[in-house]
């Protein structure tokens, strides 16, 4: 099942998760470590929709952005 967006193409993004330890300097302690780093993925939020598509109806997965900004005519 394909995770991206038919009408934008938003697709998922890539990042890292940081773990840190300690209290920051600015709050009295002697700095925050990097205790781990793992990588995670930032996925969109598609939903399956019925749409009104060339006089026809169709179903597409758009993501939520897409749908609020009206950018399709749901069924």
């Amino acid at each position: 099942m394909s995770m991206k967006c038919d009408v934008c193409g938003k697709a998922p993004s890539f990042g890292k998760s940081i773990v840190r330890r300690g209290l920051a300097k600015k709050k009295g302690g002697v700095g925050q470590k990097v205790t781990g780093i793992t990588a995670r993925t930032f996925k969109p939020n598609i939903q399956k929709v019925r749409v009104r598509q060339g006089g026809g109806v169709a179903r597409m997965r758009v993501c939520a952005k897409c749908i609020k900004s009206g950018r399709i005519v749901k069924v």
